[in-house]
């Protein structure tokens, strides 16, 4: 009997991308991959450190493997586990912790699944974590994660990826247009291009410090690639997004107009606290710069609250700023104490309440974002791909510039695209359209 095999992930699309690189090695070795929810000889779960939500959350999936299967053996990989291995191990039902580089070799530590006594520790320093492992994410989504950039030289004070990832390093530009000619072949419809910190593409792309090739560079080859349909940016640090780059964008084949720059706080004084690599001039110059080139481009925005030392004057700032920017949609953090990072020790600690009424409001400000941005796409004629789910008897998709749109359930249309003219938003605040030419599958 084949032993089987389920996977969790928890956090970015990096993790979705390695997860499924990871499970492919298992399928390598003669396991069956089963969904999480049914019984398995073996969970994994693929962690994440970004917030003190996704630490807490591991304990509870701990908790639903073991009751669908507990004898089953549990590994815990990814950023937590290279961070606090110690303590994924010690939590109850766990048999093998692996941290940033052992993960990719996970078979290698694995033998009869018996259970352990307790949770076995492989992890190395993170110093050591500098070579680069490639990943992409088929076969779960009608889109493709492809990872091209791995680690973090950047050292914002409330971050602990460059702790868990280890240095800048690219994959190879030859291996990134191979993967995304073999993920084409194999009838995905969109590619997601995925990393720590995208922008920083090129360097250590041989094993070095120096940049081979810039992302711009990454950006026109994959534009040539054969096959693809659809390619989109994810999050890009707007320091690192060139106006070249938007220029590309917005004449390219195959790019889509949507970007996601993250700002983290509309203060210069949190900004420099932050220990970013901008201020909001060069944020603002940058969004101007793609409504200017592309007025409907998508443009969505991560924002940290409650950062130490953030003030009501501060946050206000920040409020008002993003409310005058013409952005498209909003991803609010709750700030939450990372170990080891020097915002952990900085005065002015922001009250948990006050962080979760400001959380509310930019929130709040989101939905009014996105609506505004939606209500502009009315009349529009876009392309939309469609999801695989059956949700309460609607198909879901999504246009090239990020719009959700909503149709009775047609499983013919799954993974297809189709042109389509917006038409109003729904009560949920998703779009109705109809079809342009139903029949003509782009």
């Amino acid at each position: 009997m084949k032993k089987k095999v389920a996977f969790y992930t928890l956090g970015c699309k990096l993790n979705f991308s390695e997860t499924s690189t990871i499970a492919r090695s298992f399928v390598d070795e003669g396991f069956d991959r089963v969904d999480f929810t049914e019984k398995a000889d073996m969970y994994v779960i693929n962690t994440c450190s970004v917030t003190d939500n996704a630490d807490k959350k591991f304990k509870t999936i701990v908790k639903q493997a073991q009751k669908i299967n507990e004898k089953a053996f549990i590994a815990a990989v990814g950023c937590y586990a290279q961070l606090k291995p110690e303590e994924l191990a010690d939590v109850d039902g766990v048999d093998l912790v692996l941290g940033a580089t052992e993960k990719f070799k996970i078979t290698d530590y694995i033998n009869d699944l018996t259970k352990n006594d307790y949770g076995e520790v492989h992890s190395c320093e993170i110093a050591d974590a500098d070579f680069y492992v490639g990943s992409y994410a088929i076969g779960d989504r009608t889109r493709a994660f492809l990872k091209v950039q791995d680690g973090c030289d950047y050292k914002c004070t409330y971050c602990t990826i460059p702790l868990a990832r280890g240095i800048s390093r690219s994959e190879t530009l030859n291996n990134v247009l191979k993967n995304a000619a073999d993920i084409s072949a194999q009838g995905i419809k969109e590619i997601v291009l995925t990393g720590v910190n995208i922008g920083d593409y090129g360097k250590g792309e041989f094993g070095n410090k120096k940049h081979e090739h810039t992302f711009l560079d990454l950006v026109k080859a994959l534009d040539g690639v054969e096959g693809i349909h659809r390619l989109r940016i994810s999050s890009i640090e707007p320091n690192l997004l060139k106006n070249e780059t938007i220029e590309f964008v917005a004449q390219s084949k195959t790019f889509v107009p949507h970007f996601h720059i993250p700002l983290q706080s509309g203060s210069d004084a949190l900004l420099r606290l932050m220990k970013r690599r901008y201020m909001t001039s060069l944020y603002t110059e940058r969004v101007q710069k793609i409504r200017a080139v592309m007025p409907d481009c998508c443009i969505g925005v991560d924002v940290i609250v409650g950062f130490p030392g953030e003030t009501e004057e501060h946050f206000l700032e920040t409020y008002h700023f993003l409310n005058d920017l013409d952005i498209s949609y909003l991803h609010v953090f709750t700030y939450s104490e990372r170990d080891n990072t020097p915002a952990a020790t900085m005065n002015g600690v922001v009250p948990k309440k006050v962080r979760s009424k400001r959380s509310k409001m930019l929130r709040g400000l989101s939905v009014k974002k996105r609506r505004a941005f939606y209500e502009r796409q009315i009349g529009n004629e876009l392309t939309v791909l469609f999801e695989g789910e059956n949700k309460e008897g609607y198909i879901h998709g999504f246009t090239e510039n990020y719009v959700k749109v909503k149709s009775p359930w047609n499983p013919e249309l799954v993974n297809t695209l189709h042109q389509v003219k917006l038409k109003e938003i729904d009560n949920d605040g998703l779009v109705r359209f109809d079809f342009v030419n139903k029949k003509a599958e782009v």
